[in-house]
């Protein structure tokens, strides 16, 4: 039986979506802030990738078991993803409450790990939560609404690392193995939004009951024993993938490559800018949070303009030409030595995350069956963190031995796996969706 969902309000898609900010600010963390971290604790170069291996390891392990399990959960009170992106926003909301406070760099190597599970413990039921709520016309708003909301988290997490150091790190002088203060305070917003907007979203969207079908499924899973219960997502996972689309297998030979870069480029934009600028650690931490800023801005501002391009042109047209400018800019960051004309690049990085953080999962969310989103969701999220994971092990060989330790070399490597990511998108075949242009444009333009 085809559940029929009802047609949402601007709004109520919009507040739906705020928990996403929260998740957001701390991946922005993550990208701009936790490095530097390492690196002020005693971390050689070569060893970030590796340090950075709990992302990975834990969405691997963490998104597609989650997301399983909260295909087969439903509670009357708390619903049936909600239980688990509160679990996660709580236990990261602490780890980036202590994650400052790291006296040697293996104390935040473990904060880090758990601060990965809260982070993917959130994120991926909240990926399915948005396709369990809007009807087929509307997920395109849905994901790129989604889309937004991480250029805005990561903008405000960028944003409070430039302010903050331009108002408490002027003259601070670095000491080996001590964390600036003023990195603290970020950390600390984080913790508080990271709860704060994941409860704005629980207790201002209601979750749609499964059907009686699924309901006595469900039942039935609760009537196994404990054995049984622990193996059914498991079984689940190795299930679905065996039955898994093409178009997802597709898919993920373009995340091979698209995420590789983007894991190459956050890690290594600190040493770039200490090369290319002459910039100490500080200063190109400082700078690279500017350029994470100014590509979520633009993220922000094209996330909902991509709609109708999308609906106009096709999701996978405007996803590859995406790629393509993602690509450019990573070529030309390197080439240039001056700390303002550098932030131009990122208006083409920024309209390329915001088709990446939003396009493959509407195109996915359309072919996938409702009961099982949530662990397609789940396995299209390993799909990111097997490249993060084969980056983690890979690279840093690569980068010591191949690429001379030079973190310039390393950019315009990533964006040659740009390249080759967006040549792969062009032979993505979408799914189609009669009456869906008129439904969504109209929904834009009446907000």
């Amino acid at each position: 039986m085809k559940l029929i969902k009802p047609r949402l309000s601007f709004w109520q898609i919009f507040n739906m979506n705020v928990g996403f900010l929260g998740i957001q600010y701390s991946f922005g963390l993550q990208q701009t802030a936790i490095n530097p971290i390492f690196l002020y604790l005693g971390a050689p170069e070569d060893m970030l990738p590796i340090l950075n291996i709990a992302g990975p390891v834990t969405g691997l392990i963490i998104q597609p078991i989650i997301g399983a399990m909260s295909d087969k959960t439903w509670s009357p009170r708390w619903g049936r993803r909600k239980p688990y992106f509160l679990i996660g926003a709580l236990l990261g909301s602490l780890s980036l409450f202590a994650f400052p406070h790291s006296p040697i760099l293996w104390f935040a190597v473990g904060l880090l790990w758990i601060l990965d599970v809260g982070n993917n413990m959130a994120m991926e039921p909240y990926r399915a939560f948005v396709g369990d709520k809007l009807p087929e016309k509307q997920l395109s708003l849905g994901y790129q609404m989604q889309s937004l909301f991480v250029g805005a988290g990561i903008l405000l997490a960028n944003g409070s690392i430039v302010l903050f150091q331009y108002l408490f790190g002027g003259e601070s002088v670095e000491e080996a193995g001590t964390i600036p203060q003023w990195l603290y305070y970020s950390f600390f917003i984080g913790a508080f939004l990271s709860l704060a907007t994941i409860l704005w979203s629980v207790f201002k969207t209601p979750e749609i009951p499964p059907t009686d079908e699924e309901l006595e499924e469900i039942n039935e899973i609760k009537r196994l024993p404990l054995s049984q219960r622990i193996s059914q997502p498991f079984l689940e996972i190795v299930k679905a993938i065996k039955e898994m689309p093409s178009f997802m297998w597709k898919i993920g030979a373009v995340y091979l490559f698209q995420w590789y870069a983007l894991f190459i480029y956050w890690q290594f934009t600190t040493p770039l800018f200490k090369l290319t600028l002459g910039f100490s650690t500080s200063e190109a931490a400082s700078q690279a949070a500017k350029m994470s800023l100014t590509y979520n801005i633009v993220t922000m501002l094209v996330a909902l303009a991509l709609v109708p391009l999308t609906l106009r042109f096709g999701g996978k047209k405007v996803y590859a030409l995406s790629l393509v400018g993602t690509a450019i800019a990573l070529f030309v960051i390197p080439y240039i030595s001056d700390p303002m004309l550098v932030l131009v690049p990122m208006v083409l990085f920024g309209i390329g995350w915001a088709a990446m953080m939003g396009i493959p999962y509407t195109m996915v969310s359309k072919i996938v069956p409702q009961d099982r989103r949530g662990v397609y969701m789940g396995i299209l999220n390993m799909m990111i963190v097997i490249p993060m994971f084969i980056q983690t092990l890979s690279f840093g060989p690569i980068y010591k031995y191949f690429l001379g330790g030079n973190a310039i070399n390393a950019m315009l490597f990533a964006g040659v796996f740009f390249v080759i990511a967006a040549f792969l998108a062009f032979r993505l075949n979408e799914s189609k969706s009669n009456n869906e242009e008129d439904t969504l444009v109209s929904s834009i333009e009446n907000h």
